[in-house]
């Protein structure tokens, strides 16, 4: 392909999703499982909660830290999340160059059903994948995207052609040079699935007690052995992540629901307020009144 014709390709790309991505922050499209993504100005990093997802930036770029670890998304790499992960992310855009994203739902059983007709050898090496990665978007990826957001102009191509062309990105990516982590969803038995059981299980019942040895259950693993790999999928002790997404949600409650600091804090399980809204001022950098009023500015979604 020429190079003319690659940057028709990628300009189409902006063009779509500055047409569909028409509210700041995060928006919904007429297909489930697609969101976009927009923001029209500079965003310092802030903590987010990301489910998986496979995200595309036609403009704009996005930064993630997790541990020590960034990953970068930009018109020249996508980012990919197979496990639900609290991140820091910092946004680059302007009013004259806002970011424009496309984020599409990650499906367990479309990835199970691509392997099993790719009929190759998915059998995992002795790593544990993290359970995020960036890489670089090829000209098949942004193809596909230009193709899924084209029918998501209407509603009857966005029921007839989204949800294979949905299948075909999830494909892609399962192709490219990092799609382990994708492809360890899928396979059952390894440490991988274990760990996202566990994560499965703090996302159903965070507003509960639970403790390391029910986590190591749940995995089937022992609570050494549970703790090293849950590290090394989320870069998060398995308590931390347990705080971190408690936190989350009860911003989230502030935000979208109107709740208090303290009914926030009694629904997603703390016992005391006082230590919740000290635990949260320390996560987040501000106050729970505080945090929940710039919430609010920046339009409510995680972008």
């Amino acid at each position: 392909m020429t190079q003319a014709s690659e940057s028709l390709r990628e300009r189409r790309l902006v063009e779509l999703l500055d047409s569909l991505a028409t509210g700041e922050g995060l928006s919904s499209s007429i297909l489930e499982g697609v969101q976009f993504m927009r923001s029209d100005k500079y965003s310092p990093p802030i903590p987010m909660l990301y489910d998986p997802c496979i995200v595309i930036v036609g403009q704009g770029r996005k930064t993630s830290y997790l541990g020590d670890q960034v990953y970068t998304y930009d018109p020249y790499n996508y980012l990919v999340l197979s496990v639900p992960l609290p991140l820091v992310c910092e946004t680059e855009a302007s009013p004259e160059e806002p970011l424009l994203a496309v984020s599409m739902r990650v499906d367990p059983a479309t990835l199970g059903e691509l392997l099993m007709e790719m009929d190759t050898d998915i059998a995992m090496n002795g790593t544990v994948p993290r359970g995020i990665y960036s890489a670089p978007l090829t000209g098949e990826l942004i193809d596909a995207t230009v193709r899924l957001l084209e029918c998501l102009r209407s509603p009857v191509d966005s029921r007839i052609l989204g949800p294979q062309t949905m299948r075909e990105i999830t494909y892609r990516v399962l192709c490219g040079e990092q799609g382990g982590a994708l492809r360890a969803v899928a396979i059952r038995h390894n440490r991988f699935s274990q760990i996202a059981r566990a994560i499965r299980l703090i996302h159903a019942s965070y507003q509960h007690e639970l403790n390391i040895e029910t986590l190591a259950g749940e995995a089937g693993m022992s609570v050494s052995t549970f703790h090293h790999n849950f590290k090394q999928v989320t870069s998060a002790s398995p308590l931390q992540y347990l705080k971190s997404i408690r936190l989350h949600k009860a911003r989230m409650l502030m935000v979208q629901d109107g709740l208090t600091a303290n009914a926030a804090s009694g629904r997603v399980g703390y016992e005391s307020a006082s230590q919740f809204s000290r635990e949260f001022k320390r996560f987040f950098g501000n106050t729970p009144a505080d945090e929940a009023a710039k919430m609010r500015n920046l339009g409510g979604g995680n972008t």
